[in-house]
């Protein structure tokens, strides 16, 4: 089953103040890694950046978040949008009343055929288009 990996899970893989989240983010991430099944766009690549550039209370230094991008972002990165893509989650935002950026992460998971969608931002069990959404905190 191929898999969608939200931004939450590689943060959570990276902030210890949550040895529980860590440890199964860290998890997931390493399985479909090694087993090739994940995958994610380009907006989890941002949204990774933005988090340890300015958001988090511990934030990464630059030369690390280039060097996690390399090792482990890029090789998953299997989704960048075309022309047409916004257009496609807009219809997914009205539909589902997700909000934007949700509504992005899914459409690029359709996108991508993936089966299951791993996030903590959305409801755990939800299908869109053949995609599962999987809270693995929940």
């Amino acid at each position: 089953m191929k898999a969608f990996i939200d931004t939450n899970i590689f943060v959570y893989a990276q902030d210890n103040s949550n040895n529980a989240k860590t440890k199964v983010s860290q998890e997931i991430i390493t399985k479909l890694f090694l087993e090739k099944r994940g995958f994610i766009s380009t907006q989890v690549i941002q949204e990774f950046c933005n988090v340890f550039l300015r958001k988090s209370e511990k934030p990464l230094r630059p030369n690390d978040i280039t060097e996690i991008i390399d090792d482990l972002l890029l090789p998953l990165l299997a989704h960048t949008p075309d022309s047409s893509f916004y257009k496609r989650a807009i219809g997914v935002y009205s539909k589902h009343s997700l909000s934007f950026y949700d509504s992005l992460v899914v459409q690029a998971a359709i996108d991508l055929k993936c089966d299951l969608l791993y996030s903590e931002d959305m409801q755990n069990g939800a299908h869109y288009s053949g995609v599962t959404v999987v809270n693995p905190f929940a």
